[in-house]
C-alpha cells in the first residue's frame, strides 16, 4: 500500500521507537504536522524557538539514552536549529533533526525560505540527508538513527522538501542498515588492552580520568571494578560528573580550569593517566606542553580520530568504553596502593575547594548545597553555562549515574531550560532541578510557556547577581575590573513566571532559602525560584588562561563554613 512522504516518515519514526518530537511547524513542513495526528503513539511538544527544540531533544537524549528529536521548517527554522546541532555535535549527544525544505523544482533557486540547510550543517553533524524522492525516505530514516545512535554517538539532519512530503510511495522500512565505510571500532585490539593491563598493574601514581564516554556507555559497574581493583583515585571531566559516585572513597572529583585544585595536583603529578572516554579538551589539560609531564597515558574511546589529537598517548586503545574495560578488569590485579592514596588525600587536606566562606550576602554555593539536601542528591540537574555551571558542577554531589547535563564543548548560554524541558520529558517520574544564570537564562526564557502548556514539571533556580558573571569574573582577575558590556539588567523573573501562570519566589536571604526549595520540591508542577545572589562572587579554583594545572588561582583565604554544611562530603569521610 502506498503512503505519502509524510505517512513513510511518521511510520518510520513509529518503528524507531520515537515517544516525542520537539518542534515548530512552518509552511515547508505542514504535511508533516497534517499527518501527525495519525500516529497518537508520536508525542509533539510545540516549543517557542527553534533552538529550544534542538536543546530539548538533546537534554531527552543524555537523560534516556535514546535518539531525540526535533523539527522545524525551512529557512530560518532550520537555521534556528544550527546552535542546538552544534550543541550535541560537540557533547556526542543523539539527535535526529527533520526539517523541511522548499519544493524540489525550486531548490537553488532562492525562493521564499530557502538555505542550503545541508550544507551549513555539514561540520556539524555525523551526516546529513537532502532527501530526493519518498521511496528513499523510509531507508534515509533508518541509516540516520544508526548513525546518530552508534559508534560516537552525534546529530544527523533529515532535509525533506515540501514536495515529497506529499509524494506517495510504497513503504518498505528495512530490518537491517548497511552504510559503506561504516563501521565503528567496539572491542578494543586484544594486544593493546594487555598492554594497559601491564602498566596499570605496575603503575605506582596512576590516576583515573573519566569522561563522557563512560555515560554514554553506560559503563558505570566497569569504572567502579577497575577503580576499586587496582585502588586508582578517579578523576573527571565536566561532562563525565556523575559517571563515579562522588561519596565513593576513590573519587576526588573533576579536574580542569574550575577542577578541584587537589584533583589538578594528583593528574600533574600522576605516573599514569587512564583516559576514558574522553577527549583532552584544552578546558581540561590547561597548558598542553605541561600536562601530566611524568606520566604514561592509556587513551580509551571509541572515537579513532581524538586519540592522539591533543595529547600524545603511549597506549592507544579504540573501542566502546564498556567492551574494553570488561576485557581490562579481567587482566588487573588486586593492589594497594596506600601511599599514594594518602599523598591525594594530604593535597585534598592541603587545597580544600570546597568550603563556603562566611558572608552576610547570599551565596549561590549555599544554594545549590542546599538543593542538595533538600534533594537527597536524587535529582537530575540541568545547568546553563557560566559560573551558575561551575558551581553546580562542584557543590552537588552526583552519586547517581548520569545526574548532571550541561552544555559542555561549545558553551551554549540558553541550553538550560530547554534541556532541562527534554530531560523532564525523559524522566518524568524523577525530579529535574535546572540551576541557571541569569544571563544564560534570559536567552531562551520564552521556554516557560512551553513548560506550562505542557505541565513539564522543571524546577528552576535562577543564581541572579545581575552580571554576566563568568565573564565578568574575566574581566576581574584579568582585565582591571573594566566591565564592559557584562552588567545586566532583568525582570521581574517572578512577575515573568506569573505572567505565564507558573508559582515563583524571589529569595534575598540565608534564611529563606530552605522554605523557598521546600516549596518548590513540594509543588507538583513547574515551580520558579529567583535567588538574588552575592554580585561578585567568583568560581574558584580557577586555572588562568596559558597556566599549567597546578597553577591553578584557589579562593582567597576567608573565614569559611564548616564543610560539612556544603554538598561535598568532608574530608573525614571520604
Amino acid at each position: 500500500m502506498k503512503r505519502t512522504g509524510a505517512q513513510i516518515l511518521c511510520e518510520s519514526l513509529v518503528k524507531e521507537g520515537v515517544e516525542v518530537i520537539f518542534g515548530f511547524p512552518g509552511g515547508a513542513v505542514l504535511s508533516l504536522y497534517d499527518t501527525l495526528p495519525q500516529y497518537p503513539q508520536l508525542r509533539h511538544i510545540l516549543v517557542r524557538h527553534e533552538q529550544g527544540a534542538a536543546h530539548a531533544a538533546d537534554g531527552y537524549a543524555r537523560a534516556t539514552g535514546k535518539v531525540g528529536v526535533c523539527m522545524a521548517t525551512s529557512g530560518p527554522g532550520a537555521t534556528n536549529l544550527v546552535t542546538g546541532i552544534a550543541n550535541a555535535y560537540l557533547d556526542s549527544s543523539s539527535v535526529v533533526a527533520i526539517t523541511g525544505q522548499v519544493a524540489r523544482p525550486f531548490i537553488g533557486k532562492d525562493a521564499f525560505q530557502e538555505v542550503d540547510i545541508t550544507g551549513i550543517t555539514l561540520p556539524i553533524t555525523k551526516y546529513n540527508y537532502l532527501v530526493r524522492d519518498a521511496a528513499s525516505l523510509a531507508k534515509v530514516v533508518r541509516e540516520a538513527f544508526c548513525l546518530s545512535r552508534t559508534g560516537r554517538p552525534g546529530p544527523v539532519l533529515i532535509d525533506i522538501p515540501r514536495d515529497v512530503q506529499m509524494e506517495q510511495a510504497e513503504f518498505n522500512y528495512p530490518r537491517k542498515v548497511e552504510i559503506p565505510g561504516y563501521k565503528p571500532t567496539l572491542e578494543g585490539h586484544p594486544a593493546q588492552i594487555k598492554k594497559a593491563a601491564r602498566l596499570i598493574n605496575e603503575a605506582q601514581h596512576p590516576v583515573i580520568l573519566a569522561g563522557r564516554g563512560v555515560i554514554i556507555s553506560g559503563a558505570y559497574a566497569e569504572l567502579k571494578y577497575l577503580a576499586e581493583a587496582a585502588q586508582i583515585p578517579v578523576l573527571t571531566t565536566l561532562l563525565g560528573v556523575s559517571c563515579f559516585p562522588e561519596g565513593h572513597p576513590l573519587s576526588y572529583g573533576m579536574v580542569g580550569m574550575h577542577g578541584m585544585a587537589y584533583a589538578n595536583i594528583a593528574l600533574h603529578n600522576a605516573g599514569l593517566v587512564i583516559a576514558i572516554g574522553m577527549r583532552f579538551d584544552d578546558r581540561v589539560t590547561g597548558r598542553i606542553d605541561s600536562f601530566a609531564p611524568q606520566a604514561r597515558i592509556i587513551h580509551i574511546d571509541i572515537d579513532p580520530a581524538e586519540i592522539g589529537k591533543n595529547v600524545s598517548v603511549d597506549v592507544p586503545i579504540v573501542g566502546d568504553v564498556k567492551l574494553v574495560l570488561k576485557k581490562l578488569n579481567k587482566l588487573i590485579i588486586s593492589t594497594e596502593r596506600t601511599e599514594w592514596i594518602g599523598q591525594v588525600e594530604d593535597w585534598r587536606k592541603e587545597h580544600p575547594s570546597l568550603e563556603i566562606r562566611d558572608s552576610a550576602s547570599l551565596l549561590p554555593q549555599y544554594v545549590i548545597s542546599k538543593i542538595y539536601e533538600a534533594t537527597k542528591g536524587e535529582a537530575t540537574i540541568v545547568t546553563g553555562v557560566g559560573q551558575n555551571q561551575m558551581w553546580a558542577a562542584q557543590h552537588y554531589c552526583y552519586d547517581k549515574p548520569n545526574t548532571l547535563i550541561s552544555s559542555g564543548g561549545l558553551g551554549t548560554m540558553g541550553f538550560g531550560l530547554p534541556a532541562a524541558m527534554g530531560a523532564k520529558v525523559g524522566r518524568p517520574d524523577s525530579p529535574v532541578w535546572l540551576i541557571d544564570g541569569d544571563g544564560s537564562f534570559q536567552m531562551t526564557i520564552q521556554e516557560l510557556a512551553t513548560i506550562v502548556q505542557d505541565n513539564i514539571a522543571v524546577k528552576i533556580a535562577i543564581l541572579n547577581n545581575g552580571f554576566l558573571g563568568m565573564v565578568r569574573q574575566w574581566q576581574e582577575l584579568f582585565y582591571q575590573k573594566r566591565y564592559v558590556a557584562t552588567p545586566i539588567s532583568c525582570p521581574d523573573f517572578v512577575k515573568i513566571a506569573e505572567g505565564y501562570c507558573l508559582p515563583g519566589l524571589r529569595v534575598k536571604h540565608r534564611g529563606e532559602v530552605v522554605p523557598a526549595i521546600k516549596q518548590a520540591v513540594e509543588h507538583e508542577g513547574p515551580f520558579l525560584i529567583d535567588f538574588m545572589v552575592e554580585p561578585e562572587e567568583n568560581v574558584y579554583p580557577m586555572v588562568p588562561p596559558g597556566a599549567t594545572l597546578v597553577e591553578a588561582i584557589e579562593a582567597p583565604k576567608k573565614k569559611v563554613e564548616a564543610i560539612s554544611d556544603s554538598a561535598k562530603l568532608p574530608v573525614s569521610n571520604i
